[in-house]
C-alpha cells in the first residue's frame, strides 16, 4: 500500500513524500533521498519501494523541498525558482525533518539511503542524527566543495548571481543562484562529507558502480577511507543509476539495481558489528 502525504516543515516549503508498506508492524523504516535533478518517482524508484515493502519494511521516499517540483507536479520541475534557491543545508534539514516524523510515526529502527548527491546528504545526517540506525549510500559523492566551480568560473558566477545547467530530459535551463555557494561556505564545517563520515557510529554501507559516468567510483573508495568501518560494495558493470532510466516502463528492476537492492536489504537485516 502506498500513500502520499505532505510534511509541513515550518520553513519556506513543505516536503512531498510517499510511504509504501505492506505491514502495519514493519521491521524497519527506510528513508530514501534522491540525487541532483532527481525526485522520488524517478526511474525505477517506485519498484525499489515495492521491493523493500515486500521484505517487511516501510519505505519512505521524499522530494527535497527545493528540488524544483511542486505538490501538484512533482516530476517536471515547474518551480525553477525553488530549484535555484536550493542548498545542501536545506536538504540536510529536510532529511532530518523526515527522520523526526518517522521516529514519531513508527516504532521501528530508521535506516537512510541516498543516491548520488543524496548519498552525500545521508552521510552528513548520519554523522549527527542519533535516530539513524544504519546508513547506505548509492553512487554517492564524497565531497561537495570540489563540485563547485573555481577561479574565473566562480568569479563569473558571483558577478552574474546565477548560473544555468541544462536538463537533458526536459530541456529546461535550470538556475543555480550564487547563494548556493555562499550557504556552503557559511556552513562548510557541517557540510563537509569527510568530517561527517568520521563521526558515523552506526553500520555504514557504500555501494557504487565501477562504470559510473557521473560520479567516479573513486568517490566510493574515498568515502570508505573516511570511515574505515564502513562496508564497500562495487557493482561490476553498473553505471550511475544502476541500469535504470526515466521513464522506466518495465515491471522489474534492472539487473544492477536488483543487486544493489538485494545487498542493501541483506546489510540492513544483518547484525553488523562495529
Amino acid at each position: 500500500m502506498k500513500r502520499t502525504l505532505v510534511l509541513p516543515t515550518g520553513r519556506e516549503k513543505d516536503i512531498l513524500m510517499d510511504v509504501t508498506s505492506l505491514n502495519s508492524d514493519p521491521k524497519g523504516i527506510v528513508v530514501f533521498c534522491h540525487g541532483y535533478k532527481g525526485y522520488k518517482d524517478w526511474g525505477a524508484w517506485n519498484l525499489v519501494a515495492d521491493e523493500f515493502a515486500r521484505k517487511g519494511f516501510t519505505f519512505v521516499k521524499l522530494n527535497f523541498s527545493h528540488n524544483g517540483g511542486t505538490l501538484e507536479n512533482p516530476i517536471d520541475f515547474p518551480d525553477l525558482e525553488a530549484f535555484g534557491n536550493n542548498t545542501y543545508s536545506k536538504e540536510v534539514a529536510d532529511l532530518n525533518s523526515v527522520i523526526a516524523w518517522s521516529n514519531k510515526e513508527f516504532d521501528a529502527p530508521i535506516h537512510i539511503i541516498g543516491h548520488s548527491r543524496g548519498g552525500g546528504v545521508v552521510t552528513l545526517v548520519a554523522g549527527g542524527n542519533s535516530n539513524v540506525s544504519k546508513v547506505i549510500s548509492w553512487a554517492a559523492v564524497a565531497d561537495f566543495k570540489e563540485r563547485f566551480p573555481v577561479g574565473e568560473k566562480l568569479q563569473e558566477w558571483k558577478n552574474k548571481g546565477v548560473d544555468y545547467v541544462l536538463n537533458g530530459r526536459t530541456k529546461q535551463e535550470m538556475p543555480h543562484y550564487y547563494s548556493f555557494y555562499e550557504d556552503f561556505i557559511k556552513n562548510e564545517m557541517n557540510l563537509t562529507i569527510s568530517k561527517a563520515a568520521k563521526r558515523i557510529r552506526v553500520p555504514h554501507l557504500i555501494i557504487h558502480g565501477d562504470k559510473d559516468e557521473a560520479v567516479s567510483v573513486k568517490d566510493a573508495y574515498r568515502l570508505g577511507s573516511f570511515n574505515p568501518k564502513a562496508e564497500l560494495e562495487i557493482i561490476l558493470g553498473a553505471n550511475h543509476t544502476f541500469g535504470s532510466k526515466h521513464p522506466w516502463n518495465e515491471r522489474f528492476l534492472p539487473d544492477s539495481l536488483r543487486e544493489v537492492v538485494d545487498k542493501t536489504i541483506y546489510f540492513i537485516n544483518s547484525s553488523n558489528k562495529l
